[in-house]
């Protein structure tokens, strides 16, 4: 009997404590996976779904500073450029990264959501001859990954071994005809070859790109399907993740100045 009298309070603290949850919180799902995850790269600016309290808040993609029609008029794209970290900001993404997004399946019948982690650690440079680019090469630094969840982080740096292979490269194959559009701060919309490397391994890829000139930068953001078993890895789990999908995708938005 006096178990039970004192178990009674317990359990409408618990009650009301849920109660607060649910409607400071939207629910449950709110609760455990954080809201919406930042938004797929573009090349135009877009807003992005909010997020809550997360590593990396989301926020708008950026375009290169101004829009088509409103900057000075471009000195050409010939030329060695390398990147631009200088532009914008990691903190809403409008600034140079690199990263990847992949489903989730939640415990608890909570449901699924897309996990992100994205890097500002990016270097590299790219070659343009007339209006093809001729070389590129990338390197991405893997250990300054966060999440927009900072349960997943961990997991990612062990599933990504960063111990081991702290970087991932790109490096073209095969020069990519730009088009006279480039050199007039036009968009332009192509797909690139090259070798790709994670966690040791090397592999073909294909990358959808689009870039444009403005201001004198330019603006590149693209993607590229990719399976973590490519790569020799296993997707990573958290808690409260049932399943994480092998395949997602590989995206980022990199600025280069002459």
């Amino acid at each position: 009997m006096i178990l039970a009298s004192r178990s009674r309070p317990l359990r409408l603290v618990l009650a009301i404590a849920l109660i607060g949850a649910l409607a400071a919180g939207g629910g449950l799902v709110t609760f455990f996976v954080g809201g919406d995850p930042p938004a797929p790269v573009s090349i135009l600016p877009t807003a992005s779904p909010g997020g809550g309290p997360t590593a990396v808040p989301s926020g708008p993609v950026a375009a290169a500073s101004g829009e088509p029609g409103t900057t000075d008029a471009p000195s050409g794209i010939e030329g060695a450029w390398a990147m631009d970290t200088s532009v914008g900001s990691f903190t809403d993404f409008s600034g140079t990264w690199a990263g990847f997004r992949v489903d989730e399946i939640l415990g608890q019948g909570i449901g699924s959501t897309t996990a992100v982690g994205r890097t500002p650690g990016v270097s590299g440079e790219l070659t343009i001859d007339g209006a093809l680019l001729t070389t590129t090469r990338i390197e991405v630094d893997l250990t300054r990954i966060v999440s927009d969840r900072t349960r997943r982080d961990d997991a990612i740096q062990r599933t990504l071994g960063t111990g081991d292979f702290p970087t991932a490269t790109f490096e073209l194959t095969a020069p990519v005809e730009l088009g006279a559009e480039a050199a007039a701060g036009g968009v332009i919309s192509t797909i690139a070859s090259g070798r790709l490397t994670i966690h040791g391994v090397t592999r073909d890829v294909a990358v959808d790109l689009e870039a444009r000139l403005a201001d004198d930068r330019i603006l590149v953001v693209g993607s590229t399907p990719f399976a973590f078993s490519d790569y020799g890895m296993t997707a990573p789990t958290a808690p409260i993740v049932l399943s994480v999908a092998d395949d997602g995708t590989l995206e980022f938005q990199l600025f280069f100045s002459r």
